[in-house]
């Protein structure tokens, strides 16, 4: 039996129109419970909050100093022969062809600097791929299928700017200090600051070399064009010269000039590179 409540009184007993959901804006009942509110958790595919950032970030530390560790003991197996090839190379314009150390320790520390240097070069395939995998969370899926193209070029070119550094740069400079000896001063430097200077050298060529493939990107993503690369060539060259003042440890002019000009000769070939393989809405 129903019981039926006396007036004024309301009904505990919910009515059909109250299961159906409140009301909505045109005066119609909506079906089914209300929708939640919009939070922040709700985020478009591939973006993600300042701590996931951070999160990612220390993921791919991690992954970069393995790879620099398995590189380490790759090229301890034969740090003897690399002693050898580097060290060639900082005695060539020594009289006697010797460097001295003064310290106990200092010419054990120099082989594991060296095995940490030519670990950097093995695992730099392996690094430059932990890069990508960092930057890949905010690029569109056509743009992620770069992955390749930047890992190899990226890491080629910097192996191949500490070759350039080995070569060509650091013996210029080091042939210009020693040109300084005379009958009152003899060039007997010790090995730590040669090396010192050998791996400044090689890391900042290594880094300038990678120009080509930062313009490749920008250029594939839209940010810059052929044409505003050649319009801003002025701009450039000053750029190119305090960035090479910058990176030179010793502050020499002529080493200087050694650091800027194939960094302006690469920015012409990051021209070529942007006007092949930018964007076709953006192609000048």
């Amino acid at each position: 039996m129903a019981l039926v409540p006396f007036p004024g009184q309301a009904s505990s007993q919910p009515s059909p129109d109250d299961e159906l959901g409140p009301h909505d804006p045109r005066g119609e009942r909506a079906l089914g419970p209300p929708e939640p509110p919009d939070d922040e958790d709700d985020l478009p595919d591939g973006r993600m909050t300042f701590l996931e950032h951070l999160d990612e970030l220390r993921k791919r530390l991690t992954q970069t100093v393995l790879g620099l560790l398995v590189g380490f003991v790759i090229a301890i197996a034969f740090v003897g022969r690399i002693f050898e090839f580097v060290f060639a190379r900082l005695a060539a314009d020594v009289p006697g062809h010797k460097l001295i150390f003064t310290e106990p320790s200092e010419a054990f520390l120099l082989h594991i600097k060296i095995a940490v240097l030519c670990g950097l070069l093995i695992a730099s395939p392996y690094i430059m791929w932990q890069v990508w995998l960092f930057i890949a969370p905010g690029l569109y899926a056509n743009e992620k299928k770069l992955a390749i193209p930047f890992v190899v070029f990226s890491s080629s070119l910097f192996i191949l700017g500490a070759a350039f550094s080995h070569e060509i740069v650091f013996p210029f400079a080091w042939r210009f200090f020693a040109d300084f000896s005379s009958d009152i001063l003899e060039f007997t430097p010790r090995v730590e600051p040669a090396f010192a200077l050998y791996v400044k050298l090689l890391l900042a060529m290594g880094v300038v070399f990678q120009l080509p493939m930062l313009i490749f990107v920008l250029a594939k993503l839209g940010v810059v064009t052929a044409r505003f690369l050649i319009r801003n060539v002025k701009y450039s060259v000053l750029i190119i010269f305090v960035v090479a003042a910058i990176i030179t440890p010793d502050g020499n002019p002529v080493t200087q000039t050694m650091v800027a000009a194939p960094m302006f000769g690469l920015y012409i070939i990051s021209i070529g590179v942007a006007w092949l393989f930018g964007r076709a809405d953006k192609k000048e």
